[in-house]
């Protein structure tokens, strides 16, 4: 049996090297389908992880914060609802006078924080200001901020483009100014900076760092200070928080524990996938089409596969006469051709996956460096074995099916019939 087996090993590698150039051809087709799949993968899906990282590190998996709206039930309806033969039309309804603060905010954060699904909780202040260049006035927003937690949940730190972002914590009157704000006022780290309160209070900041999130329409308008110095800008106590941002142990029970949480505390709460509908669409469309655009070039990879074999059955009938006029059985013959198609396919998948890898790693160190995303120095690569793995077992199976149908030809050949012709 070992014997046969090396045998048919033998005369497959001689076919192999006997028509150099048609196992070359059929090996690079495999090689160059298998590391475009491979390259296309690693590139699309590690887009997707950047964009989604951008996006989803400073999206709090549940946003807490009060909404002003209408009631669903007016006064006048519950009255009419009493009188027979009534009807009541109700134009033009006014949402019902909500404070912007959240009631009993530090009972909420309390529970939040012992609660076993947050891995924690952080809150906010809201302050509607200007900022000051001379004659004008700009229109902004400074949200105070618990810059620890911040930096601690939502990776804040990576967007500081310039300066220190503890720099609120150390002084209070420090600001993290928007990259926007910054250019548009030509101010840099260490200056000082003049806002005026929604109150028509005025306060002198210094700049303590420079942030920038990649979306321009934030970064023109949007800074941070500290928690107390946003309270101390709207005038309000202690006790005021605008709205309150929760990161979960599992991203999945957010939109559970926001329902759960609207319920027992009477806020609005937003869970991040609500938030962030359109973009899990878009996330998902392009993972759909990078794999459907890879596995097409895997399956006309095969199809050349098959069309070489094929053609090898072509070439080599008196060799296939032979063997059968010499005691080789049909099911060797089949063999044989299997065995061409499957060494085929691990030597293009073997170079398909060194080419892939090396060609990844070339653009992972390609220099990518733009404004609107700060954080990124290089092009994302995403190194997820299981690209390797699909490479592999598709470069096989594909090989394998392409050499069948020839090598099932080969096996009913008849090889009187071969030699009379």
């Amino acid at each position: 049996m070992m014997h046969r087996l090396r045998l048919i090993l033998s005369i497959s590698k001689i076919h192999l090297l006997s028509k150099r150039k048609q196992t070359i051809v059929a090996a690079l087709g495999v090689t160059f389908g298998i590391s475009m799949f491979i390259i296309m993968m690693s590139f699309m899906t590690g887009l997707n992880i950047l964009l989604d990282g951008l996006v989803l590190n400073r999206t709090p998996h549940i946003q807490i914060y009060n909404k002003i709206e209408p009631s669903e039930k007016q006064p006048v309806s519950v009255y009419t609802n009493s009188l027979n033969n009534n009807v009541n039309f109700i134009n033009s309804i006014k949402p019902k006078p909500r404070l912007e603060r959240i009631y009993n905010s530090q009972n909420i954060l309390f529970e939040l924080h012992n609660n076993e699904q947050v891995l924690g909780a952080t809150p906010q202040a809201t302050c509607k200001v200007f900022y000051l260049a001379g004659t004008n006035n700009i229109n902004g927003i400074i949200n105070g901020i618990n810059a620890m937690e911040e930096v601690r949940l939502f990776n804040f730190k990576d967007y500081i483009v310039q300066g220190d972002v503890y720099s609120i914590v150390r002084k209070k009157n420090s600001i993290l100014l928007g990259a926007g704000i910054a250019k548009k006022l030509s101010l840099s780290v260490g200056d000082k900076l003049q806002i005026m309160g929604a109150n028509g209070t005025y306060y002198s900041l210094t700049i303590g760092g420079i942030f920038q999130s990649g979306m321009a329409e934030v970064d023109d308008i949007q800074s941070y200070v500290n928690l107390n110095m946003a309270q101390q800008i709207l005038g309000v106590g202690r006790n005021h928080i605008s709205r309150i941002h929760v990161k979960l142990h599992d991203m999945g029970k957010a939109e559970y524990l926001s329902k759960t949480i609207e319920k027992l505390y009477n806020v609005k709460a937003l869970d991040i996938k609500t938030a962030n509908a359109q973009f899990d669409t878009g996330s998902s469309i392009r993972t759909l089409i990078s794999y459907v655009v890879s596995i097409t070039l895997l399956i006309v990879a095969g199809f050349g596969i098959y069309n070489i074999l094929n053609m090898f059955i072509y070439e080599k009938m008196n060799d296939i006469a032979i063997l059968k006029a010499t005691g080789f059985t049909g099911s060797d013959v089949m063999y044989i051709f299997i065995t061409q198609a499957l060494a085929i396919g691990i030597i293009g998948g073997a170079l398909g996956i060194a080419l892939g890898y090396g060609v990844s790693v070339i653009i992972d160190n390609i220099p990518f460096n733009t404004e609107a995303l700060p954080t990124v120095k290089t092009y994302p690569i995403n190194y997820d074995p299981a690209f390797y793995f699909i490479a592999v077992i598709f470069a096989l199976t594909s090989t394998i099916l392409a050499g069948y149908l020839p090598a099932k030809k080969a096996q009913k050949l008849d090889p009187v019939a071969i030699i009379r012709g």
